[in-house]
């Protein structure tokens, strides 16, 4: 499934936490935080022009905004420009 984002929209692929706790306990999924770490994966025409946000990039983004797509075991989030934060850099 390809999503292309229109207005100023950003599609994000969530990031994958850490199943375990450091000393080995697992993490059931109810019991995980939803993350606010996410990659951009696409872009609407709208706003690639601007150059602050491009593709690849790791963003924080607000939590709980945008429409969460799950696609097999992939979750993506299609998010306002807005509602991107800061871009994280390594």
């Amino acid at each position: 499934m390809k999503i292309k984002p229109i207005g100023q929209r950003i599609v994000l692929k969530t990031l994958k936490k850490e199943e375990k706790t450091v000393s080995g306990i697992l993490i059931l999924d109810s019991s995980k935080e939803k993350p606010v770490f996410a990659e951009v994966i696409e872009i609407s025409k709208d706003i690639e022009n601007m150059n602050d946000i491009n593709v690849g990039d790791k963003v924080l983004y607000t939590k709980y905004k945008g429409t969460t797509i799950q696609n097999n075991d992939e979750e993506y989030i299609v998010i306002d420009k807005d509602d991107v934060l800061a871009i994280i850099e390594e």
